[in-house]
């Protein structure tokens, strides 16, 4: 509290009081300030006086990964607790028996160290673009490839022979309902909902089976028709334009795609920059390519943002 000169001395030393009175109160609370911070890591075991707090046991799992995915999470903390008590123990014998000098253990220990960094500094670059701004831009992108693209919904039969397509193409046409059949006769895996394939594009069928479904009238009942699997009977059940799915749908793709786009970039950037000498017996023009972390990611307008296949 700031007090001016026309206070009088008794309110000077009410201030004062008061100003000493929130200096030990300060003292106080920052003096419990490293009690409150320790708590909200806890120590959760010590071996041989070092300790495993609870923030090593998240880094633990969080590179352990899917060896634990199928584990409850009381489960997988003791597990996790146990492996870091075991590598403690483990680790200071091997400090004992002096393995940090061996050679291949240096290697080793560079390799991860810089595996280590780039992947933390990837990581980073791929976060800082994954903007709101730049996953719409992709998706308003990839919505305009889908516009009007069309899709059916069909079913199918699926056996091995033509004779047995040809039997069951003269079932239907005496009026056999069609799911029925496909669930009584299809070897296909859908067999169970009534060979029932949902909507899907040209590209996402084989070339055979696309080039009949899509030419014939929703209702129509195909011919049997081969392709690698075996003999098909295909029933259109509709057609119509296909839609883009909403952006919160494939908002998980479609930063996978902004991000791997962005390290594949600046890979690239940084490899320009650096001077790259191959020894080895490849050519120079693929030496001279930067590894495309891009390639794999999923695209945001192929069949991965079309509604799911039933």
């Amino acid at each position: 509290m700031i007090t001016s000169p026309s206070e009088t001395k008794t309110g000077l030393r009410l201030g004062l009081a008061t100003l000493a009175a929130t200096s030990c109160l300060v003292a106080l609370l920052a003096a419990g300030l490293p009690a409150r911070a320790a708590d909200s890591d806890p120590v959760l075991a010590k071996v041989n006086g070092s300790e495993i707090r609870a923030s090593d046991v998240a880094l633990a799992e969080e590179e352990l990964g899917a060896s634990l995915a199928q584990m409850d999470p009381a489960t997988k903390k003791d597990n996790v607790l146990s492996f870091l008590i075991d590598m403690k123990i483990v680790s200071k014998a091997a400090e004992d028996k002096k393995v940090e000098n061996n050679e291949d253990f240096k290697k080793r220990l560079v390799f991860t160290r810089n595996r280590l960094l780039m992947d933390s500094l990837l990581a980073s670059e791929g976060k800082a673009a994954t903007t709101d701004e730049a996953m719409k831009k992709v998706y308003d992108e990839a919505s305009k490839q889908i516009a009007g693209e069309q899709e059916v919904h069909a079913r199918h039969i699926l056996v091995e022979t033509e004779d047995e397509a040809k039997a069951i193409k003269a079932e239907l046409d005496k009026g056999a309902d069609f799911a029925e059949l496909a669930k009584k006769k299809s070897k296909d895996p859908g067999a169970s909902d009534g060979g029932d394939l949902g909507f899907f594009t040209k590209e996402q069928m084989v070339p055979e089976f696309s080039a009949v479904a899509f030419t014939l009238e929703p209702g129509k009942i195909s011919d049997p028709v081969k392709s690698q699997f075996g003999w098909h009977i295909i029933k259109v059940e509709e057609k119509r334009n296909r839609k883009a799915p909403d952006f919160a749908q494939v908002k998980a793709q479609i930063e996978t795609y902004v991000t791997r786009k962005a390290q594949a970039d600046y890979v690239a950037k940084l490899r320009e920059a650096a001077k790259v000498e191959r020894t080895d017996v490849a050519k120079a023009d693929d030496a001279a390519k930067p590894a495309d972390a891009a390639k794999d990611a999923p695209k945001p307008a192929d069949s991965k943002m079309a509604p799911a296949k039933k």
